[in-house]
């Protein structure tokens, strides 16, 4: 009777390790290392690598098709849209999304307009809040862009595309706005 019990606490430990490392995994902006996962769910990191192959083992089941699937890139782990529906997906975010952006995304595009080339870490101390899915849709939509890089991180700058859509001949164009922007070098610290 008691190694019945035992066993049962066992799977229950295990539906509820499973469940807490697929809640984290749906709420990453970035692939998470295995070791980070295991000191969330406090549990043994070759039992946290053992759930993960099972979780990416059954989201890849060709008996089953999901919408996504978990991928290790690089030793750390992240959920990703499935790449069976990357052309749904794709139509989405391009052309099935409304025409208006959301008022976050204008916020985060007049940042890069105004301070470009900028890094997504200056934007979100300038917005407060993170802004890696805003950016990815600007991106998708073809308004921001990759522009270079300074001590490892991307920086992004606007379009032509962007240009287009506003009717604007050249950024010299935009109205005088960025007297109410912070400066980058206060933004950073470097100001100080």
């Amino acid at each position: 009777m008691g190694r019945h019990r035992r066993r049962r606490r066992d799977r229950m430990t295990d539906v509820h390790t499973r469940g807490a490392i697929e809640a984290i995994l749906m709420v990453v902006d970035e692939p998470v290392d295995a070791a980070d996962l295991a000191a969330a769910v406090d549990v043994p990191l070759d039992q946290v690598i053992a759930v993960l192959h099972e979780l990416r083992d059954e989201y890849a089941d060709p008996a089953a098709p999901r919408g996504f699937e978990l991928r290790e890139v690089d030793g750390r782990w992240r959920i990703y849209s499935s790449r069976l529906y990357a052309d749904a997906v794709g139509t989405f975010i391009v052309e099935g999304q409304s025409a208006r952006l959301s008022q976050a995304a204008l916020e985060t595009l007049a940042v890069v307009a105004y301070r470009q080339p900028v890094t997504r870490g200056q934007i979100s101390q300038v917005r407060g809040v993170s802004v890696d899915s805003v950016m990815k849709t600007l991106s998708a939509r073809s308004l921001v862009t990759e522009v270079g890089e300074v001590g490892g991180a991307v920086q992004y700058g606007t379009t032509t595309e962007f240009l287009e859509r506003l009717g604007l001949a050249s950024l010299d164009d935009l109205p005088e706005l960025a007297p109410y922007l912070p400066d980058l070098a206060d933004i950073d610290g470097e100001g100080r």
